[in-house]
């Protein structure tokens, strides 16, 4: 490539920043770690945007003043500047044209491997990350690589090689193993560094998840004489191959026993990175739908999407987490009982979140009842992959801003699908970190039995088939609506908390945790403080007889309050204490729920809810939800999980129990807040 004519494309959204919409249409966008640094040793190199800011001239006119004001005199070429979506190569191809170059003189850089994709068909350069901008540009390839740390090496050591040299990690999957996405200098700063490097396959159009196997494994020959941290290498290597044959069989046709496969793709559709955490890495090319791969007997939660951050080794949240832990420790020495909720929340809290309350919320968000009061429309599905899934999300950010609100629209795109998390919050000035009462808005129905016209299995699709997620995550979409509507009551009676409240709705959850990943990467980038994060997914199923597992509803009301990370860090003992706090509220407002603490790396739901991704980040959190995850005992959470029977209609499906739930999850979230 000629030295004096490359031109770098940028994608905007995650890529060069994270972009925050305000209620009246206004755009903020925050630059991403490490970009001013890329765009600055960008010398001789012309720079243009291809990015989709949405439809109408409107919206392109305000994502330009955005770019203007966030990255002033970087971008002033304006005939490098493309907007519109990025699903067929004709704005690539204009965007070349309008350079004047060749297409192999362009690179585009963006996060979306499905975009990445495009650009390669329109004959363009790519790149995974700005951090590889230049490498693209002087045609060096960019691999997967395991990173492995040293006995007394710690991930702060790692950040402080890796955080100046072409290396960006995806997953810290423990205190010893880093996967991330690197070139060969940036292999070559590692080693010097003294970190230990294994290149894997290249990153071109692929994107990295993390499949979790939990099927037990049975090694081929006894290792009674093996060590135990041999044991557990061969058990690691042993899961980490089933996982992926699995995975790499659904994905090349060979599918199910006569049933036809995901995709007819070759054997490179997936490639393994190597053993992971209850599982395996892989990299999955452009357009291949991962995520729609079960194996067979997997816990919920078990596709985790990983996404590139520069800053995931810096671990922002830790000195939250450690105030989280000192303060309490000083309420228990005041006081006796660290967090005790005062009568008065409590009280506020029964009045406001109710079975009805709840029951209203969830048949609004599963198509039970109109989603607009007295307005015709039903939801059908909250799917990502579905049109509803937008209309819900912009009805529930005006609910939120109509009790007086802040409401924040956090948009990103999800194979080709423009999503939304919302965020609204009651802000609270001088205050020592956010409180965050939160659940994930869409829903899927990928474990239902499907027919053809013919009578054939088919594949669900979301673009027809009914997902109504009243228990997933409906229930916590309602419970958090209505903890909003507590709050909103309390400020009304000139009682105000001391501590700034968030709730956030976090969209394609079922994706592989994308919404909450992106959410609270941006939040480390911007550097929020964040007390704590209380997650409810799934609150409304309790089977009514017990469906034969034992509990009922004559029976113990049991209630899981999950804090366990692989995590290493401050976040470990931090979520302990919340999961303190949130069990002590739960036997305040409603005495009748059993509470189930799960702790440690061995957590069934560690790293497969929402909360895993701000524990990524050193923050405490717990996700709180029905008797469905631990397996220690018979659980007795829903029976229709995944699939189209998951309505508020459904027998197993009780708004008394989640108004419990929400009780106790809105007065410990309330408490936290300084209430």
């Amino acid at each position: 490539m000629p030295a004096e004519t490359p031109v770098v494309f940028f994608d905007i959204g995650a890529t060069l920043a994270d972009a925050a919409f305000e209620v009246d249409g206004s755009l903020t966008l925050r630059p991403r770690p490490r970009v001013f640094e890329v765009l600055d040793a960008l010398a001789g190199v012309r720079r243009g945007i291809v990015s989709n800011p949405g439809e109408g001239a409107a919206a392109r006119a305000r994502a330009k003043a955005a770019l203007d004001e966030a990255f002033a005199g970087r971008f002033t070429d304006d005939g490098l500047i493309h907007w519109g979506p990025k699903t067929a190569r004709g704005i690539f191809d204009d965007a070349v044209a309008g350079a004047g170059v060749a297409a192999d003189d362009c690179v585009f850089v963006g996060e979306d491997a499905d975009e990445r994709a495009v650009a390669r068909e329109a004959g363009l350069r790519a790149a995974a990350h700005p951090v590889f901008a230049r490498a693209a540009v002087e045609g060096r390839p960019v691999f997967w690589a395991r990173i492995e740390l040293p006995e007394g090496r710690s991930l702060a050591d790692l950040e402080a090689v890796a955080g100046s040299a072409e290396v960006v990690p995806v997953h810290v999957a423990d205190g010893g193993l880093v996967l991330a996405m690197t070139t060969v200098r940036g292999v070559e700063a590692l080693e010097q560094g003294g970190f230990s490097v294994r290149l894997q396959d290249q990153v071109e159009e692929t994107a990295a998840f993390l499949i979790r196997d939990d099927r037990p494994v049975v090694p081929a020959a006894p290792l009674a004489d093996t060590s135990a941290e041999g044991r557990a290498r061969v058990e690691a290597d042993l899961r980490a191959s089933a996982a992926f044959d699995f995975v790499a069989s659904e994905l090349a046709g060979t599918g199910r026993a006569g049933e036809p496969g995901l995709s007819r793709r070759d054997e490179r559709t997936v490639v393994s990175l190597g053993p992971a955490p209850g599982g395996v890495y892989v990299a999955a090319a452009a357009g291949v739908p991962v995520e729609q791969v079960h194996i067979e007997g997997a816990k919920p939660g078990h596709t985790e999407r990983l996404l590139p951050d520069p800053a995931l080794l810096s671990r922002p949240g830790e000195p939250d987490a450690e105030g989280l832990v000192q303060r309490a420790r000083g309420l228990a020495s005041a006081a006796g009982l660290a967090g005790a909720p005062s009568a008065a929340t409590v009280a506020s809290v029964r009045a406001a979140v109710t079975p009805d309350v709840i029951r209203a919320h969830v048949a609004r968000v599963s198509g039970a009842a109109p989603l607009v009061d007295d307005g015709p429309w039903k939801v059908r599905s909250r799917d990502a992959a579905s049109d509803d899934n937008p209309v819900v999300a912009d009805v529930l950010a005006r609910r939120l801003h109509d009790l007086g609100l802040a409401v924040r629209l956090h948009r990103f795109t999800w194979r080709g699908h423009r999503l939304t998390n919302v965020e609204a919050e009651f802000t609270v000035e001088g205050s020592d970190g956010a409180v965050l009462v939160t659940a994930h808005l869409d829903s899927t129905a990928d474990q239902g039995e499907y027919v053809d016209e013919n009578g054939h299995w088919r594949p669900y699709d979301p673009a027809i088939d009914p997902a109504p997620g009243a228990d997933d995550d409906g229930s916590g979409v309602a419970a958090v609506m209505a903890a909003a509507e507590c709050l909103s009551a309390i400020v009304k009676s000139d009682r105000k908390p001391t501590r700034t409240v968030r709730f956030v709705l976090f969209n394609a959850e079922e994706q592989g945790l994308v919404g909450s990943k992106v959410y609270a990467r941006a939040a480390a980038a911007a550097g929020d403080s964040i007390a704590g994060v209380l997650q409810m997914d799934m609150i409304a199923g309790f089977q009514r007889d017990g469906g034969g597992r034992g509990g009922g509803a004559h029976g113990a009301r049991p209630v899981e309050i999950h804090a366990g990370s692989a995590v290493p860090g401050p976040a470990v003992g931090a979520s302990e204490t919340l999961g303190d706090l949130v069990a002590t509220a739960m036997g305040e407002v409603e005495p009748g729920l059993t509470t189930q603490r799960l702790t440690g790396a061995d957590d069934p739901a560690a790293g497969r809810s929402d909360h895993a991704s701000f524990h990524e980040r050193g923050w405490a959190a717990v996700a709180v939800c029905e008797n469905f995850f631990d397996d220690t005992a018979p659980a007795t959470g829903t029976q229709q999980y995944h699939k189209p029977g998951d309505t508020l209609d459904d027998r197993d499906h009780n708004t008394d129990y989640a108004a419990s739930i929400a009780r106790g999850v809105t007065t410990a979230a309330l408490t936290l807040a300084g209430l």
